[in-house]
């Protein structure tokens, strides 16, 4: 699988921005420019809250055919539309910089919604916040346990937490990240992909696909070292749209 997503990544990234300015290949080359959020970056998190309340409440009320819904922090907050799988309807409900325990406490804002499946990405953010591995193992078994209560016919999906640039990350928290070693998050994802077994819950092991020969974040697959380029974000999509098509596609005999 691995080799396959590769290869596929390496026949798109010179033509998925081909009807754009630029050209994938030019944009990985170059010192990639943080996604541009506009306005919305200078949200406090409550208006952020409030703004994905809204949005979950339009989404509830329009039952959307095939609605995924993407949980977590700014990873899945900058996918861009455009790379997402064409099949299905999105919600994003991810917030910049958010932990495991805010989105524990907020996953009721999309309960009224019925997604055919959660995509849920967390835990970084605890990691460069000094939150300890058990507390985010807690908090991420807690948001299992409550959107298969809350969603009993919806695929849940436990991303794995990416592997993070090391020394050669320009990140403005730069020091944090290096004080986190990837072989920690690596142990960190075993156990997370454990609790998912346990719990019945799907696990997309995503880190090997982003991480080099040394297990940092593969340079062409992120801008800082933290946040991801667009062709991290084409491996990203490759991997759902084979989740979709193997897991959610209606199946024939």
């Amino acid at each position: 699988m691995l080799a396959v997503i590769l290869l596929i990544w390496q026949r798109q990234r010179l033509t998925a921005f081909s009807n754009n300015t630029a050209s994938l290949a030019q944009i990985s080359q170059s010192q990639a420019v943080a996604p541009e959020l506009g306005p919305r970056h200078k949200l406090s998190y409550q208006q952020w809250v409030d703004i994905l309340q809204q949005e979950a409440k339009v989404a509830a009320q329009s039952h959307p055919q095939h609605l995924s819904i993407l949980a977590g922090d700014s990873l899945s907050l900058w996918f861009p539309t455009e790379l997402l799988p064409e099949d299905r309807n999105w919600l994003n409900q991810a917030i910049s910089g958010e932990i495991s325990d805010g989105l524990l406490k907020r996953l009721g804002l999309f309960d009224s919604t019925q997604p055919e499946v959660i995509f849920v990405m967390i835990g970084i953010n605890d990691l460069i916040r000094g939150i300890s591995d058990e507390v985010i193992l807690d908090n991420q078994r807690q948001i299992m346990n409550y959107l298969r209560r809350m969603h009993p016919k919806t695929q849940i999906v436990i991303q794995s937490i990416l592997p993070h640039g090391g020394e050669e990350a320009t990140w403005e928290g730069r020091e944090k990240l290096q004080a986190i070693s990837n072989s920690r998050i690596r142990q960190l994802n075993q156990q997370l992909q454990g609790i998912a077994a346990r719990r019945g819950v799907k696990y997309l092991d995503l880190y090997p696909l982003f991480a080099n020969q040394q297990g940092n974040l593969r340079r062409e697959f992120t801008t800082d070292g933290l946040h991801l380029s667009p062709a991290g974000y084409i491996v990203w999509r490759t991997v759902l749209q084979m989740y979709n098509n193997r897991e959610l596609s209606p199946k024939t005999n």
